[in-house]
């Protein structure tokens, strides 16, 4: 049967029931952004890594901020980045933005389950295999493709629920830390000259405190389930930007407090933090520690049903524009979501894992190498995205725009080029940065390799859309 295809000059979608609120917006956005498996990987910057959360968060969080809410406000249509980067730069960039945007996701899954497995394991199952995590990561991306097909006006509890859970446990595990601390001392030295920012020993993990930063522009790509786009956009990202900050510091400072730097794993950081903390302050109450490792990972799980949904959606507006190939317009009559490209995501996050799994040996070279491709895919779009703010401007003058950017005509050039500068730093870091025991070619084989081929389908689908840049 052919793909039900649906014509749209707005990338509106499958104009569904209007399921997002200023509260659920705000929740949506805390799961997508404040992500629990990149915790670990900050805090082994060290207490330096708090300095550096304050740092990035001026130079990159905020003007992120400020550039999404604009465009956000005044380009609600569902799509989000791929609305922005089509309006501004044609629709064949568009389409190979929302590609990236949307192949990064099925990268990162796995991953992020990786992690799931690799909690679960230390917690619940000693000496599970290699073999047996592989199998519970592909459980789980098929999982989520179930989850991301059923109805929005469902599947919005997901990342709202998650989003409160997250806080909980990240929340729990810096009191448990500061408990730790005031009882015992602190695992790591906090002196002041521990907080002076340098290069040396943070310049392999600092990608991951921009990395942490992304995704405020998620909840626009959904725009048309919004309530109030052009209201609730820049209300949403100034609530939920301050809340994710202070969680994130909070939680790096519970993992510091309690766990030495050389015993800190990238995969099991938090578990074992909290593991230590609960051992040492609530002694007899490990099965509040068991309920919240299970709350840990529920947040693995729903972190990647709110990027799907995300991503699914975005590319399912190139579909709906004929921008890609129609297969990835095709909207479920039911639940009206797009069914075939959570489908397709989910093929793709497969084949990711199967590859990993069969190349290393270690579950910590698995995510990193991983999870490095998917961050380097990811980031990609976004240098499209931050310069179409300043084109826009000339392009589209006359467009509404409920919110604009703080400083006028500088502030329209200066908080685009931080963030494109950001973005730039962020990503020659992450092809720089290669695990021990990692040869340099296999790991540049997987993300520079990997890279390229993702740009050139992206060109390719483009190529065999139906629309023409004019």
């Amino acid at each position: 049967m052919e793909p039900e295809l649906q014509q749209s000059t707005t990338s509106s979608g499958s104009h569904g029931p209007k399921a997002f609120g200023l509260v659920h917006m705000v929740l949506f956005s805390v799961s997508a952004i404040l992500v629990a498996d990149t915790v670990a990987t900050s805090a082994a910057i060290g207490v330096q890594g708090l300095t550096w959360w304050v740092i990035l968060a001026v130079l990159f969080f905020i003007p992120y901020g400020f550039v999404t809410a604009e465009l956000g406000a005044a380009w609600p249509d569902e799509g989000g980045i791929y609305v922005w980067v089509r309006e501004a730069l044609g629709p064949r960039v568009g389409s190979i933005t929302a590609w990236l945007y949307w192949v990064n996701v099925a990268y990162w899954a796995p991953s992020v389950f990786v992690l799931f497995a690799g909690t679960l394991a230390a917690v619940f199952w000693p000496g599970m295999s290699l073999l047996w995590q592989e199998i519970i990561v592909v459980a789980l991306i098929w999982a989520v493709v179930v989850i991301g097909i059923l109805p929005l006006t469902l599947t919005k509890w997901v990342p709202s629920v998650s989003a409160a859970v997250k806080v909980i446990v990240l929340v729990a595990l810096g009191v448990v830390g500061a408990a730790f601390a005031i009882k015992n001392g602190t695992a790591n030295s906090f002196a002041l000259s521990e907080w002076k920012p340098t290069w040396s020993g943070t310049w392999s993990y600092l990608p991951i405190v921009i990395y942490s930063f992304m995704g405020f522009e998620l909840m626009s790509s959904a725009g048309d389930a919004i309530r109030e786009p052009k209201r609730d956009v820049p209300k949403m990202i100034v609530a939920a930007g301050a809340a994710i900050l202070a969680v994130y510091m909070f939680a790096t400072f519970g993992i510091l407090a309690s766990l030495k730097l050389d015993n800190l794993s990238i995969v099991t950081g938090i578990a074992d933090a909290m593991k230590l903390s609960f051992d040492s302050v609530l002694v007899g109450w490990g099965w509040l520690y068991n309920i919240v490792i299970i709350g840990l990972l529920f947040t693995f799980v729903g972190n990647m049903v709110t990027w799907s949904i995300g991503a699914n959606h975005s590319m399912a507006a190139t579909g709906l524009d004929k921008t890609a190939p129609g297969v990835f317009g095709h909207v479920n009559r039911r639940f009206k979501t797009p069914d075939y490209t959570f489908v397709l995501w989910g093929v793709v996050a497969t084949i990711v894992t199967l590859l990993n799994y069969a190349l290393f040996g270690t579950k910590e070279n698995i995510f990193w190498t991983i999870f490095a491709l998917s961050s380097i895919v990811f980031l990609l779009p976004y240098l499209l995205m931050f310069p179409s703010l300043i084109v826009l401007r000339f392009k589209r003058p006359d467009q509404p725009r409920p919110y604009v950017v703080p400083l006028g005509r500088l502030g329209v050039w200066l908080w685009p080029l931080l963030c494109e500068a950001g973005i730039v730093f962020t990503l020659v870091l992450f092809f720089w940065v290669v695990p021990e025991d990692v040869p340099r070619s296999t790991f540049w084989g997987i993300t520079v390799g990997g890279t390229i081929v993702s740009i050139l389908i992206g060109w390719w689908l483009s190529l065999r859309s139906r629309t023409r840049d004019k």
